[in-house]
C-alpha cells in the first residue's frame, strides 16, 4: 500500500461548500485576532486552496498564502483562485511542492499563522509531533479544522452503521506503506502536543450535516466511506454492497441524513 494519501481535485471541489459551512467560525474570528497584516500563512496539505478562500476574508491584509502540497496540480488549481482579505484585496500565493509529513522548522520561516483542513487524520504521531514542533519553534499559532473524530450518524438508522463505521475507523488508522496513520485519534493527540508546548488549545466541533440538499456529496462519501471499511475487512463486501445500495435509494427518496463529526483546533502559545 503506497506511503501516499492520493486526493481528487474532483471530490475537493465537491467538498468545498459543505467545508465552509461547517468550519468553526468561532475559531477563525479568534485566529484572526492573533495576527496583524501584514499576514503570512502557511497552509499545509492546501490541496485546491479551499482554506484559503474560506478563511481569508477573516484576515486582515495584506496577505500572503505559502500553499504546502505534495500535488503540483492541486496547488496550480489553488493559485489559480486566490481568496481575498477582509478588505476584498486579493491575497499573494506561493507555491511550495513538499510532503506536509516532512515539514521543518524553517519551512515556516516568517509565519503569522500555520492552517490546515482535512490533514491531521493522515499523519502519523511522529509526523504531527513535527507540526507541532514546527509551529513552537516560530510562535506561529495553528489553525487546524475539520479532523474527522470516528464518529458518524445516519438517518434513518440501520443495523450496519455501526459495523461499517468501526471497519471505517480501523482504515483510518491503517498502516500505509510504512506510516502508521493517526486516523479519528488524531484530533487529540494534536491537543496533546501543543499542550505539551505549553500553549493555550481550544477545540470546536465542526460537523458536516448532510440533507437531501446534498445529494452528490452524500453519495460520494457514502461510497468511499463504506469501499474503506470493506478494504479493511474483506468479509464485509456482499453486506457492504447490499447496505450501499440501500442507503443509496434512501438518499435518492430524500430519506438520509447523516452527520459526520469533525473537530477544529485553534493553538497559541500562552
Amino acid at each position: 500500500m503506497s506511503d501516499v494519501i492520493a486526493v481528487s481535485a474532483e471530490w475537493l471541489t465537491l467538498r468545498e461548500q459543505i467545508d465552509a459551512g461547517s468550519r468553526s467560525v468561532r475559531l477563525a474570528r479568534e485566529a484572526a485576532r492573533l495576527v496583524e497584516g501584514p499576514v503570512v500563512v502557511h497552509d499545509l496539505g492546501s490541496g485546491t486552496g479551499s482554506m484559503m478562500r474560506w478563511l481569508a476574508p477573516s484576515l486582515p491584509g495584506p496577505q500572503t498564502w505559502v500553499l504546502h502540497d505534495w500535488n503540483a496540480e492541486l496547488l496550480a488549481r489553488a493559485s489559480a483562485q486566490p481568496g481575498a482579505d477582509v478588505q476584498g484585496r486579493s491575497v499573494a500565493v506561493e507555491e511550495s511542492v513538499e510532503h506536509a509529513e516532512h515539514l521543518l522548522p524553517e519551512d515556516l520561516a516568517g509565519a503569522s499563522l500555520v492552517t490546515a483542513s482535512a490533514l491531521l487524520d493522515v499523519l502519523t504521531r511522529d509526523e504531527l509531533d513535527a507540526v507541532v514542533d514546527a509551529c513552537a519553534a516560530v510562535a506561529a499559532p495553528a489553525l487546524f479544522s475539520l479532523s474527522v473524530t470516528g464518529r458518524v450518524r445516519l438517518d434513518p438508522a440501520d443495523p450496519g452503521d455501526g459495523v461499517f463505521e468501526a471497519a471505517f475507523n480501523d482504515h483510518q488508522r491503517r498502516l500505509a506503506g510504512s506510516r502508521h496513520l493517526l486516523g479519528p485519534d488524531a484530533p487529540a493527540a494534536a491537543a496533546a502536543a501543543f499542550r505539551r508546548a505549553g500553549w493555550v488549545v481550544r477545540l470546536a466541533e465542526s460537523p458536516w450535516r448532510l440533507t437531501a440538499n446534498d445529494h452528490a456529496v452524500t453519495a460520494a462519501w457514502l461510497e468511499g466511506w463504506v469501499a474503506a471499511a470493506i478494504e479493511q475487512r474483506p468479509t464485509l463486501l456482499e453486506w457492504g454492497d447490499e447496505y450501499l445500495l440501500r442507503r443509496m435509494r434512501q438518499l435518492t427518496r430524500g430519506e438520509l441524513r447523516v452527520v459526520v463529526q469533525h473537530l477544529d483546533l485553534l493553538a497559541h502559545p500562552a
